[in-house]
């Protein structure tokens, strides 16, 4: 078949396979590009564009994270490993036969439309490029390839890392280490640090809510898996449910949270308030620059570092298409449903999208989504232009009732309850258009 017949695909991590296996559930012919050599993405380590570190574990369990259409093994734990993580996604790939459809070791490098076409260029790893027009396109490369990297004032003479360039925690070994940020990847490697450094410091600039893995012997996001409460009564539960099992981080030297609990992602882990608590870790305040060796705080006070780790997180990073065409606004582009381009009706995005709790099924119901849309565009013109009448409209609430902090890390930002509803109320009217023959 001619390549403008079909869509390309553009990644083969946990987003891209969601897009090739609905494309294929769906009858639509598609060619896949992956840069690495194998499926998975990030959660393979050895894929030179990983983020990940030996360490990592998934902060959600995998009942809540895992495509439902293919639960994780029994065997595989709670929480599941970087390493159990990749294999999932191999096995994935394999229960549905996607392999085939992906070319691998293949780096899309421009993606520009030409007419009623979309011009794809892609790279070998021989460095020999090729081109050829698709009827659209799906970008599916995550959203964890780009470092934020600030800059202070000053310059610090130790070494000065981002989490993306972290792997082992041996790089801590015998020295003084200052993480700055408290995510869930600064907790993490802070409390990696612990076990090699000489002394761990955790920078922080504002305050956080510290929600551990476990509550009442079970994965605490398994709890509350019903019909949703409301955000005022499900925050002021939560937040007493913690105070019980993490009391007050305060208390711990960490600054009081500006906010209400799920107003910004929280922090899923209980170990960093361990190592506070037994003097393993030190919290310190912001930074106010460097100086040699020595970093200068907000609050006056100064201290030596060997190595200092910026866990700042990511900027959402497409490169290979010009801005315009996702109509980029501030942090993020602005896309219907975080998917769907309203300037181009043939170009979608897949896992632009953070929710506590939406898990690989809330991106594989985008897929879906998407894969009918096109579907009906052929089948049941109607109800794709009742979508595109939708998408052209003022766009649908997506907070669930929650006031979400006004960050550029949170420019994406969705309740998952929302979030999935919408998505599913779309999927429903492609269903009964289809089902109808497009009357």
């Amino acid at each position: 078949m001619s390549t403008e017949n079909k869509y390309a695909v553009i990644g083969a991590g946990p987003s891209g396979l969601a897009g090739a296996r609905n494309l294929d559930r769906a009858g639509i012919e598609f060619d896949g590009f992956e840069s690495h050599d194998d499926v998975g993405g990030l959660w393979d380590i050895d894929n030179p564009h990983s983020t990940v570190y030996e360490s990592a574990h998934l902060i959600s369990s995998k009942s809540t994270t895992a495509f439902t259409e293919f639960p994780m093994a029994d065997s595989v734990a709670d929480y599941p490993s970087h390493v159990e993580l990749a294999a999932y996604f191999r096995d994935y790939a394999d229960a549905h036969d996607l392999r085939k459809k992906f070319s691998f070791g293949t780096t899309v490098v421009d993606v520009t439309p030409t007419g009623s076409r979309w011009k794809v260029t892609t790279r070998s790893r021989d460095g020999e490029t090729a081109s050829a027009a698709y009827r659209g396109v799906i970008i599916a490369n995550g959203t964890l390839s780009k470092p934020n990297m600030p800059t202070f004032p000053g310059e610090f003479s130790g070494e000065l890392l981002h989490t993306s360039e972290y792997r082992s925690a041996e790089i801590f070994r015998g020295k003084r280490v200052l993480v700055i940020g408290a995510g869930n990847s600064g907790c993490d490697i802070a409390v990696d640090a612990v076990h090699y450094a000489d002394s761990v410091d955790l920078s922080v600039r504002r305050g956080y809510y510290f929600v551990p893995k476990y509550l009442f012997g079970r994965p605490s996001d398994t709890l509350n898996q019903g019909k949703p409460l409301p955000p005022w009564i499900k925050q002021r539960l939560d937040t007493l449910v913690l105070k019980q099992f993490t009391g007050d981080p305060v208390r711990f030297g960490f600054p009081a949270p500006d906010y209400k609990i799920y107003e910004s992602h929280p922090v899923v882990n209980s170990l960093i308030l361990h190592h506070v608590g037994h003097g393993d870790v030190r919290v310190r305040a912001d930074i106010d620059g460097f100086d040699g060796d020595s970093v200068h705080f907000v609050d006056g006070s100064v201290s030596d570092y060997d190595l200092v780790l910026c866990a700042t997180g990511y900027h959402l990073d497409y490169p290979f298409i010009a801005r315009k065409h996702l109509d980029w606004a501030g942090a993020a582009p602005d896309l219907f449903l975080n998917v769907a381009s309203r300037r181009h009706d043939t170009l979608f995005v897949l896992g632009m999208v953070e929710a506590s709790g939406l898990g690989w099924q809330g991106r594989f119901e985008q897929a879906e989504m998407v894969a009918k849309l096109i579907k009906a565009r052929t089948d049941a013109p109607a109800a794709a232009r009742e979508f595109d009448a939708a998408a052209a409209g003022p766009p649908p609430d997506l907070s669930g009732g929650y006031r979400y902090l006004t960050l550029g890390r949170m420019a994406y930002y969705v309740n998952k309850d929302a979030y999935r509803a919408e998505i599913k109320r779309h999927i429903a009217l492609f269903d009964s258009a289809l089902t109808k023959g497009g009357q």
